[in-house]
């Protein structure tokens, strides 16, 4: 009995890998498409969408999750770069500002909920651009 369950559950954590797989060749496709990528709001450095799955995030630990030009995810974090600030002398708004993505590890499950996001929010824009050029 638990040998059948054991094999139902790698069954499917199979599944949910093979997903997470095709999701991500078609994300990166998506995002190869999407050229200039959007410029994240009030990032100065970075290029990326905001992907947010809302309460069927399961990890609190995770940050601000984005989806780069690379069609990669990543947690997205901003801050200030203090080693600029004492090598230049100076607090400039620009040279101070550190951001940072980090490539992240999720679970098959989130990461196929991660990935579905990314891609519909890319074919949003790659639809809005289509239409603002005049496309049908």
């Amino acid at each position: 009995m638990a040998s059948e369950a054991l094999r139902r559950k790698a069954q499917a954590d199979a599944i949910l890998e093979r997903a997470a797989f095709q999701l991500a060749d078609l994300l990166r496709e998506a995002c190869a498409e999407l050229r200039p990528f959007p410029p994240f709001p009030n990032a100065l450095f970075t290029n990326a969408i905001e992907v947010d799955i809302g309460p069927l995030a399961d990890d609190p630990e995770l940050g601000c999750i984005v989806v780069a030009e690379d069609g990669e995810l990543y947690e997205l974090q901003m801050g200030i770069d203090h080693e600029s600030i004492e090598l230049t002398g100076s607090w400039d708004p620009v040279t101070a500002r550190k951001e940072t993505l980090k490539k992240v590890e999720l679970h098959p499950r989130d990461q196929v909920l991660y990935l579905y996001e990314a891609l519909r929010l890319v074919t949003e824009q790659l639809l809005e651009r289509e239409t603002a050029r005049g496309g049908a």
